[in-house]
Order: structure tokens, then C-alpha cells, then sequence
């Protein structure tokens, strides 16, 4: 049997290669940076940020985000990594998770995945051919008094069963959530104050270390 081998010292990513992120990318990235101590806080925003943006977090994407932190890309590679909800290929324009906790699995939650498989043809973590839907699953969407349950995109479907699945997918609005996304993440640094008012109150505000300790 012969050994594949691997050429480490062969780069990921191409020197020459142009830019991934954009402008407006790189401006709200800068934007967490007075609100932490550290430039390498900002990571996780920042990965948010280009996901957002792209889809998910491509090779270029990581060389590119390490550089305005001024961290090395292995420290990026390393977060990237632990977390599943980032992706560092492409994926579905929807992506569906389904919860795999003993709540979901007690009540059926395996019947539900199983059909969702059935009808996507596909497995975990692939993408439909059409770009429609890619399908996953996590340890827990904290959703175990409507077990089984399920995410689309950010839109949690609760007591899901198997003969839902269908008519689930059909549904042109079935990732659509009611509720604006949060002002503490989609605000810019200058209108972040006035953007977290919420019924005159002021919300977020302790996002800032040094204003933490001070309240303390």
C-alpha cells in the first residue's frame, strides 16, 4: 500500500491572490476595536462579520482577518476550528441544524433528521446541488421544552416530526425570524449608544471592559 504524502511547506493560500474582504467588511471590524482592551478580543465579531459577508471563512479570509488583528493565522485557524458554526468552505443559502440532545433524541429528534436526509438527499455537513440548504446538527440548540426542534438559518421550528418535514422546506419563509438582529453587534462604534436604546433604556453599554469594572 503506498503512503500519501502531504507537502507542508506548499502555502494554503496564495501571496499573489487578490483581497477577500472588503471595505465596508474591514470598517465594521475596526468598529469592536474600542470596545475591547485587546485587538485579538475582536476575533470572534470578526469572524462573525465575514461569514456574514461571504458565506463562510475562506483560507484568504483568515490570513486576511489575522492581519488587521495583528495576531499570527494559526491563532484564527485555532478559533475557527473549535467552533462549529463557522464554515471555511462554501454553504447552503439555508443552513438547517438539528439538534441531537437526549430531549430532541427521546422525542424523535433521529426520525426528523433522517427525513430531513431523505428529502434533501444529502448527508451532514453537504449542500444540496442546488445551493439551497446545507444540513447539520449540534449537541444542543437549548430548545429541550419543544423537543424535537430545529434551526433554520437563526429561526428555531419547535415540536418538529417527521411528517413536517416536507411541507418545512417548502415554506419560502421558514428562516425568517421576527426579531430584529442585535443592535450590540450590527451597530457602528459611533451610533452604537443610540442604536441600543430599547424603549428608553440603554442596552450594552458594559460591552466595554473598563466600564464593567467600574460598575463592579
Amino acid at each position: 500500500m503506498a503512503w500519501v504524502t502531504i507537502n507542508r511547506n506548499e502555502p494554503v493560500v496564495d501571496p499573489k491572490a487578490p483581497p477577500v474582504l472588503g471595505e465596508a467588511v474591514r470598517v465594521k471590524i475596526r468598529s469592536f476595536f474600542d470596545r475591547y482592551e485587546t485587538k485579538r478580543a475582536v476575533l470572534l465579531p470578526a469572524l462573525h462579520i465575514v461569514q456574514d459577508a461571504l458565506g463562510h471563512v475562506p483560507w484568504q479570509a483568515m490570513v486576511e482577518i489575522a492581519d488587521l488583528l495583528e495576531i499570527h493565522p494559526s491563532d484564527v485557524i485555532d478559533t475557527i476550528s473549535f467552533y462549529t458554526h463557522f464554515w471555511t468552505h462554501p454553504k447552503g443559502e439555508k443552513v438547517i441544524t438539528v439538534c441531537r440532545s437526549i430531549s430532541c433524541e427521546v422525542m424523535g429528534g433521529a426520525a426528523v433528521l433522517e427525513e430531513l436526509k431523505k428529502q434533501l438527499k444529502i448527508d451532514e455537513h453537504e449542500t444540496t446541488k442546488d445551493g439551497k440548504y446545507s444540513l447539520v446538527t449540534e449537541e444542543c440548540l437549548a430548545g429541550c421544552d419543544n423537543a424535537p426542534c430545529l434551526l433554520i438559518n437563526e429561526k428555531l421550528h419547535k415540536h418538529v416530526k417527521p411528517q413536517d418535514v416536507a411541507k418545512l422546506l417548502a415554506e419560502a419563509n421558514n428562516d425568517r425570524i421576527a426579531v430584529p438582529r442585535s443592535a450590540l453587534f450590527d451597530a457602528s462604534t459611533l451610533s452604537f449608544a443610540a442604536a441600543s436604546k430599547t424603549n428608553g433604556a440603554l442596552l450594552g453599554t458594559t460591552s466595554d471592559v473598563r466600564e464593567m469594572r467600574e460598575a463592579d
